[in-house]
């Protein structure tokens, strides 16, 4: 069950027949298809074969057998008659009607031959593919290590989870929905805590963050602030940045460098700012370094429900729900669209990507980047 969520490093090639021999999908008569041509037909019953058993002998013409389901068809027998078809005494069974030769019968082979790759390498673990390596008798397989990803809050402001916020502060909000982000990405949050925004204090925090992990996520200090101090300390630990501020919206103040090839993200200190770029920028390297084939999330052109604006010069990422529609799905903003305002992350099924000076009218196609399955939901 470790292995559960995790990316497979290895191809799993069945070393088995499943099912390992024809066997009855209900509970019934085990037949010779052609010894029903009758109608009716009058067959001895022989044996009985149950799940986990073998049959005692072949069958021959003019025979029959009880068989369960899961049971092993014996030799002779290709068909298999539901018992609710058939009228019974124990010791004779009358069928009427012809029974066609694999009725009711899961063949040989039917799920995987011998050989056969069952599950890729770059692909996530699942419950099916839980149950398909017990079945081939897979106690262990190779997978990918999880990335370990260092997160700082940095802010004055913050007091953090389990204490007081004293005057002038709030909660830290950006440790926890990051630290969950790294999990649902497939790796492994190592919280670094909350540090003032102090220089020195700041750098210490991230030589500790970078000796620890194979990627560091910083949130706050990295726009253009007095005490926008982050930049300057990923500098001093012998980082290299390699981009500052993207057009979008929410999510100007992004920062990405890397530190002996180890990647840096500083993502802004508003909420919502940080989840967003964090499902851009950084879920995507993490995906990768987790091994998986597919890094991106899936997207859908739909019809906008109602009228969705994005004002201003840059790219905006918007939360819209995903309501079921005429022939599929159509999208509405969750309401106001502050970079404050969590809760609109909370009802967000999606991110409608939406041009500079833009506005989509009702009905209008939207491209959106899904953030959960379109399962049914409280809102």
């Amino acid at each position: 069950m470790a292995a559960l969520g995790r990316v497979l490093a290895e191809p799993i090639v069945s070393r088995s027949l499943i099912p390992p021999w024809a066997n009855s999908s209900m509970d019934g008569y085990a037949v010779r298809a052609r010894d029903t041509r009758g109608d009716p037909v009058e067959l001895a019953v022989v044996g009985r074969i149950i799940a986990g058993t073998l049959p005692s002998r072949p069958l021959r013409a003019g025979e029959a057998m009880r068989i369960f389901t899961g049971a092993p068809l014996p030799e002779g027998a290709d068909a298999v008659v539901p018992q609710e078809d058939v009228a019974a005494d124990g010791e004779r069974v009358t069928i009427t009607g012809r029974v066609a030769a694999g009725a009711f019968v899961r063949p040989a082979g039917e799920d995987v031959h011998v050989g056969d790759v069952v599950v890729q390498p770059g692909g996530v673990i699942g419950a099916a593919e839980v149950g398909l390596l017990a079945t081939l008798g897979y106690a262990q397989v190779r997978v990918f290590r999880r990335p370990r990803v260092a997160i700082l809050s940095t802010g004055n402001e913050l007091a953090d989870l389990g204490t007081e916020p004293g005057p002038g502060q709030i909660p830290n909000t950006n440790t926890y929905s990051l630290m969950a982000q790294v999990i649902e990405a497939g790796a492994e949050p190592i919280n670094l805590g909350v540090v003032p925004d102090h220089l020195e204090a700041i750098t210490e925090r991230l030589r500790w963050g970078l000796a620890a992990a194979d990627v560091l996520v910083t949130s706050a200090g990295v726009s253009v602030g007095e005490l926008d101090l982050v930049r300057e300390a990923l500098e001093r630990t012998g980082a290299e940045l390699h981009l500052w501020k993207v057009s979008m919206r929410p999510g100007k103040p992004i920062t990405f460098g890397t530190h002996a090839g180890r990647p840096v993200f500083g993502l802004p200190g508003n909420p919502v700012s940080a989840m967003v770029t964090f499902e851009l920028f950084v879920r995507p390297a993490l995906r990768r370094m987790a091994g998986a084939d597919s890094v991106d999330r899936p997207r859908l052109r739909v019809p906008a429900l109602e009228m969705i604006a994005n004002p201003g010069s840059r790219r905006g990422y918007l939360r819209v729900t995903l309501t079921p529609d005429t022939g599929g799905y159509g999208a509405r903003l969750t309401g106001d669209q502050g970079s404050a305002i969590l809760r609109s992350m909370v009802l967000a099924d999606g991110l409608a990507v939406v041009a500079p000076d833009t506005t989509i009218a009702a009905g209008e196609p939207v491209d959106v980047i899904l953030l959960r399955s379109l399962e049914p939901r409280s809102r």
